[in-house]
């Protein structure tokens, strides 16, 4: 499975976000800057992340982004959905009821063991980004970086 370059760019705004002072709103070119990010490309993630109530978006010349809900709230999966969306990566075509070794359709009443395991692998994978919050990736960053950060976004400009 690939994950779009969004997807990373999104967990290290939100993991920024989650360190910002409470009440600030820090700017989509404010997050570019901070990441080398393309502006009008990282547009495009906040936007999904805040119509997925990940992020809120507030206008204005104070306005910005800020988390939509407590960091230990949010997950890396709902990240994850936010950019990508919630569909699976994995959809079985039912082939074996095709072409010359096409099986009786009732010989496919069950699911084949490969949509069986690629079924459990998507539910392993999602309860695993599921378990871990945006708080979690924020107090596994260096010693240091958050109160840098926090600062930064403080003082932004």
């Amino acid at each position: 499975m690939k994950l779009s370059q969004g997807v990373e760019w999104g967990l290290h705004c939100a993991t920024l976000l989650a360190v910002a002072p409470e009440g600030v709103t820090v700017r989509r070119d404010g997050l570019a800057g901070h990441y080398g990010l393309p502006d009008a490309y990282l547009a495009k993630h906040l936007q999904a992340m805040t119509r997925a109530s990940v992020l809120l978006a507030m206008s204005g010349p104070k306005g910005g982004y800020r988390l939509a809900r407590p960091s230990g709230a949010i997950t890396v999966l709902d990240i994850v959905e936010a950019i990508e969306g919630a569909a699976p990566p994995f959809v079985c075509q039912e082939i074996r009821q095709r072409g010359t070794g096409a099986l009786e359709p009732e010989q496919c009443l069950k699911p084949c063991g490969i949509n069986a395991v690629m079924t459990r692998a998507d539910q392993a994978w999602r309860a695993t980004l599921r378990a871990v919050t945006i708080a979690d990736l924020v107090d596994q960053l260096p010693p240091g970086v958050q109160e840098r950060n926090r600062t930064l976004m403080s003082h932004p400009g």
